[in-house]
C-alpha cells in the first residue's frame, strides 16, 4: 500500500469539552420501530445525544417471551458509548418492564453501567401519574390480554385503581407500530372512565405520542405514554427542567421529583 499521498494535518484537533454534553442511553428491543423516534420528537437533539443498543428478541409478545431479555440487559448496557459518561440508560420495553421488574432490570444494567440512573417505561409511568396526581387511571394497551393483565396487576400492586383496561390482542410488536394515530385517539377515549383521572396509553412501540393533544382535548384528562413519560423523566434527569415542548401533553409542564432506581416515590 502506497503512502505518498498521505500526511498528517498541521492542524492540531482542539476537542469539545465533554461537560456540556448531555447523553442518554436507550435500549431498544431489535424489533422496535417507534422508540427512537418518539424520544427525538420529545428531546432537543441540539442539546442531547441518543446511544442506541438494541436487545435481541423474537415475537409473540408474551410474558414468557419478555422474560427472556432479563440476561441480556448487561451486555446491551455495555455496548453504549463504552467510556463516555451518560446521564441515564433507558430500558424501553413497557411490557418487559413489569414482567422482569424494575428493580431487575436497574441491577442487570447496573452490572455494565454503574450509577447511572436506569429508567423503564413503567417507573417513568408511575412517577409521571404521581405528579400529575392521578391515582385513579383508565388504560390501553395493544397487547394480548394475557400480557395487559400483569400490567393491571402492576399498577394496582403500585397504588393506583385501573378503572378499566383496553387491549387491541395484538402478539407482535411490529403490528403494534403499525396502530394507526386515529385509532389509538378513538380507543384511547372509549377506553375512558368517569371516575377515571388519567389515561395511561402502554408500549413504547405504540405510535401514542402523537396522539397525546387530542385525546387530552376529547377526555379534558391528562394522558401519559410510555415514551412521553420516559422522555419527561431524562429530560429532568439530565437537567433539563424547563424543557416544556408543545403537543406532548400536561405532563412536560410538571416536576420531576425523588426519583430512584427501581422505585418510584
Amino acid at each position: 500500500m502506497t503512502t505518498d499521498r498521505v500526511s498528517r494535518s498541521n492542524h492540531i484537533p482542539k476537542l469539545d469539552e465533554r461537560a456540556d454534553e448531555i447523553r442518554f442511553g436507550l435500549i431498544v428491543l431489535a424489533t422496535d420501530l417507534t422508540s427512537e423516534r418518539d424520544l427525538c420528537r420529545v428531546l432537543p437533539l441540539d442539546s442531547v445525544s441518543i446511544h442506541v443498543s438494541r436487545v435481541a428478541y423474537e415475537n409473540p409478545t408474551t410474558p414468557e417471551n419478555l422474560q427472556k431479555m432479563a440476561p441480556r440487559l448487561t451486555e446491551a448496557a455495555d455496548l453504549i458509548a463504552p467510556g463516555e459518561a451518560l446521564r441515564a440508560i433507558c430500558y424501553s420495553c413497557t411490557a418487559a418492564s413489569v414482567t422482569i421488574g424494575d428493580a431487575e432490570v436497574a441491577a442487570a444494567i447496573g452490572r455494565a453501567r454503574r450509577d447511572v440512573p436506569v429508567v423503564t417505561p413503567t417507573l417513568a409511568a408511575r412517577h409521571a401519574l404521581s405528579a400529575l396526581h392521578a391515582h385513579r387511571i383508565a388504560m390501553l394497551t395493544p397487547y394480548l390480554e394475557k400480557t395487559t393483565v400483569p400490567m393491571v396487576d402492576y399498577f394496582t400492586r403500585h397504588g393506583f385503581d385501573v378503572t378499566h383496561a383496553h387491549c387491541f390482542g395484538l402478539e407482535d410488536d411490529r403490528d403494534m407500530a403499525r396502530i394507526s394515530v386515529p385509532t389509538i385517539i378513538d380507543a384511547a377515549v372509549a377506553a375512558d372512565t368517569d371516575d377515571a383521572e388519567a389515561l395511561f396509553l402502554s408500549c413504547t412501540a405504540l405510535k401514542a405520542v402523537e396522539a397525546i393533544s387530542e385525546i387530552e382535548r376529547r377526555t379534558g384528562k391528562p394522558v401519559v405514554t410510555s415514551n412521553q413519560a420516559c422522555a419527561w423523566v431524562l429530560s429532568r434527569l439530565g437537567g433539563l427542567h424547563d424543557l416544556r415542548p408543545p403537543g406532548f401533553g400536561r405532563l412536560l409542564e410538571r416536576p420531576l421529583t425523588n426519583f430512584h432506581n427501581g422505585e418510584a416515590a
